[in-house]
């Protein structure tokens, strides 16, 4: 596991990203050049190593928490520049983000991330909104549908 002096080198070496100290000796980092409301990239880095990166919108099979955050307690050098790389990216994206999801019946919904919101649509009609990408998601596994490049 790296320190909490090698996690702040690796992430420090981000210029695009702003440190602000906040309570207990933790550290966060903003991407204040986001094109979406979320700015914060590292969120409660620990001096006992513990931290989070967020991983919401990548693409990887990152087990991610309700704030699409995931711990890099156990990251790897590699692994945390990885995972800040493409959470600055999902941050930069100005093309809107789009998926099409299939069911068994081969019905399709689209979610579509619109500024704040995840919105599901059946074809031109508004099925559902949600705050996060996990949870837009989280809905379409319930109900028996797979993004299209994961069909049955």
């Amino acid at each position: 596991m790296l320190t909490f002096e090698e996690k702040l080198a690796i992430i420090e070496s981000f210029p695009e990203l702003q440190r602000y100290d906040i309570s207990l000796g933790r550290v966060n980092f903003h991407f204040e050049e986001s094109v979406v409301d979320k700015k914060i990239v590292v969120y409660r880095l620990h001096p006992n190593g513990n931290g989070f990166v967020y991983a919401e919108q990548i693409d990887d099979a990152y087990t991610i928490d309700s704030k699409g955050m995931v711990n890099i307690r156990d990251f790897t050098k590699q692994e945390l520049r990885k995972v800040i790389k493409q959470s600055i990216a999902s941050l930069s994206e100005s093309e809107p983000f789009e998926e099409t999801w299939i069911n068994a019946e081969n019905q399709t919904l689209t979610l579509f991330h619109d500024i704040s919101t995840w919105d599901i649509y059946a074809g031109d009609t508004l099925d559902g909104t949600y705050a996060t990408h996990n949870a837009a998601t989280d809905y379409l596994h319930q109900e028996g549908f797979r993004r299209l490049q994961d069909t049955y």
